[in-house]
């Protein structure tokens, strides 16, 4: 039988992709999202967007820094 086994070092760089594209998608020019391809009118509101935005980037940082502190103590392996 073939078991797929998900380790905490695949969920750590999982994190770490996702951190990295929420990232990548906040814009240094105050576009952010809605500047994406000119969907602008696709958000109520360009700033809730990026509200939101920067909300789960701040979850997904904190989980990555969890994660990295987990790992590099040897907590978990």
């Amino acid at each position: 039988m073939n078991e797929i086994v998900f380790e905490s070092s695949d969920a750590s760089m999982l994190v770490a992709l996702l951190l990295i594209i929420l990232i990548l998608l906040h814009s240094p020019k105050g576009d952010g999202i809605a500047g994406i391809g000119g969907a602008s009118h696709v958000f109520a509101s360009q700033k809730s967007a990026e509200k939101g935005l920067n909300k789960l980037t701040g979850i997904v940082s904190a989980i990555f820094l969890v994660c990295t502190f987990l790992l590099g103590f040897g907590i978990i392996k």
